[in-house]
């Protein structure tokens, strides 16, 4: 520990390279799961005739369970040892990984994801963590920077790799791409990852762990069960859970002598601005993607490879951008650098809500893709710097966590809301069309319901009269089209708010150098008791 130590001084680990390249396989693991089932989700529907919100929940169930656990386990890292936690995650990610691809059904395919997102759990806080006790000063900021692009561009590049497998393998290919790389990071991370780096020996506060995690699954599945006929009474009771958990949990970390998630430090705009301004930027990654992948196969026609391709622009400007955000937020502080990526994000969004449609030029997708790639790189650095340089060393696994929840949480709320409203605008232009139809009398209940459900569902009915199979396709594509409508048109309301918020309660530079040095001087005096 005393090379380490003396290392600090100049800002690095020894080692440094190698131990940042564990941390970020370890995260590429973790970000790569986040979205590879995206690329294979009409495809999962057609093995599984499953509904939309069957499909939201494939997607969403991983994000679902890192978010859960993320801050919990972030703490008992904190406190039994980081890289121990990080080496049970990536280990646990391999059986999960299998369960998914050999998944019997859609339950049980939904069960492989949940179980995977936990895992990342286990690994995915510790790795932001370590590079924050790890490095101090500019060197901190250019190794979060990394961290944050790499590991956004691996959400992007998901679908890219994963619709090449499914050009030769079915869709369970998909979910073992991660295999080799999980085996690589456990190897490396064993090797390179020091231990016991500022870790520190206050009491977990369980309870607290699992009032989060039951606040932010039971939030999780209330919106994505809220637009689902005749489930009403579900939501409304999710929606009772998490009101509850939320009063129960925030209530104990006021009170409580060791909280989890302090709220002294939460408190502080530089924390909880950074964290609300990263959930929304790194959800809207996530549900931009979500809902892209499944309108370029539906509607467009293309190929898993082709959609996959599609938004390699999102990741090469996230890759480019990123390292230039940590020089702009030393040049003109996180706040600029925030609102930078904001508006660029806001614009690709309204770019998909006004550009997007059937038979339209590929430059109408990558444009919007390269659009949110660029401004998550702008804002991914500011938003998980400002939270970790918000509180002591001692506590940063609190800040780590809360800056994979920006991801997580994001991600799942996100591409909850845009998966609901996508479901609720595809079901009711398609109501609306069988409506209007001449042959409305003659269809069934039950098909209208599997029309209606999916667009999985109204192909398949499509086979099976082939006399209307030319209009019931074209009805399913514009319906499709009106429903992701009505979840970008969420989206860009969304970001707007989000960046308002950065605005307003953001500080400037100046303010946010003498509020960090305010914030040192603080936790200096109050030490690690605090």
């Amino acid at each position: 520990m005393s090379a380490i130590a003396d290392n600090r001084v100049e800002g690095t680990p020894e080692r440094a390279p190698f131990v940042l390249a564990a941390l970020i396989l370890v995260a590429t693991v973790a970000n790569l799961n986040l979205s590879v089932a995206n690329v294979a989700l009409p495809s999962i529907a057609r093995a599984f005739d499953a509904s939309q919100t069957e499909l939201d929940l494939v997607a969403v169930a991983y994000s679902l369970g890192l978010a859960a656990s993320v801050l919990y386990l972030g703490a008992v890292g904190d406190r039994y040892g980081r890289k121990r936690m990080l080496l049970l995650g990536v280990t646990f990610s391999i059986p999960a990984c299998l369960i998914a691809a050999y998944a019997p059904n859609i339950n049980v395919l939904i069960a492989g994801r949940l179980l995977g997102g936990l895992s990342a759990g286990m690994a995915y806080p510790t790795t932001l963590a370590l590079i924050t006790a790890l490095w101090s000063g500019p060197p901190r900021t250019k190794s979060i920077a990394l961290w944050s692009g790499i590991g956004g561009s691996m959400n992007a590049l998901g679908p890219m790799v994963g619709g090449a497998l499914l050009i030769w393998f079915a869709w369970r290919s998909v979910f073992l791409l991660t295999l080799p790389l999980a085996v690589g990071a456990l190897v490396l991370a064993v090797k390179a990852i020091p231990k016991h780096v500022n870790e520190n020996s206050d009491p977990v506060d369980h309870l607290g762990g699992v009032l989060s995690a039951v606040l932010v699954a039971s939030l999780v599945l209330a919106i994505n069960f809220a637009t689902v006929p005749n489930q009403g009474e579900v939501a409304a009771v999710l929606a009772g859970i998490a009101l509850v958990a939320g009063l129960l949990f925030f209530r104990r970390q006021r009170r409580g002598k060791d909280p989890l998630f302090d709220l002294k430090y939460a408190a502080r705009p530089t924390f909880w601005v950074a964290a609300t301004a990263g959930m929304v930027v790194f959800g809207s990654l996530m549900g931009a993607m979500f809902v892209g992948q499944q309108f370029m196969q539906n509607v467009l026609g293309y190929t898993t490879f082709e959609a996959g391709m599609a938004i390699l622009p999102g990741a090469v400007m996230m890759i480019l951008i990123a390292p230039r955000s940590a020089t702009l937020v030393e040049a003109k502080g996180s706040r600029f650098t925030l609102l930078v990526g904001y508006l660029l994000c806001f614009v690709g969004f309204l770019a998909m809500l006004v550009l997007w449609g059937d038979h339209i030029p590929y430059w109408k997708i990558g444009l919007p893709f390269a659009l949110i790639g660029a401004g998550i790189g702008f804002a991914g650095t500011p938003a998980s710097h400002s939270l970790t340089g918000s509180v002591p060393v001692h506590r940063v696994g609190m800040a780590s966590g809360t800056a994979d929840l920006q991801r997580d949480l994001g991600g799942a709320i996100m591409q909850s809301i845009l998966g609901a409203i996508l479901t609720a605008g595809y079901a009711t232009s398609f109501a609306n069309q069988i409506a209007a139809s001449p042959q409305a009398s003659s269809v069934s209940n039950s098909v209208t319901d599997q029309m209606e459900k999916s667009y999985a569902g109204a192909a398949q009915i499509a086979k099976a009269y082939p006399q209307y199979s030319d209009q019931i396709v074209a009805a399913a594509k514009q319906s499709f089209v009106d429903g992701q409508h009505w979840a970008y048109s969420v989206g860009v309301i969304a970001i707007g708010i989000g960046g308002l918020t950065v605005w307003k309660f953001f500080p400037n530079q100046e303010d946010e150098a003498r509020l960090m040095a305010e914030y040192v001087s603080a936790d200096a005096v109050a030490g690690p008791a605090a």
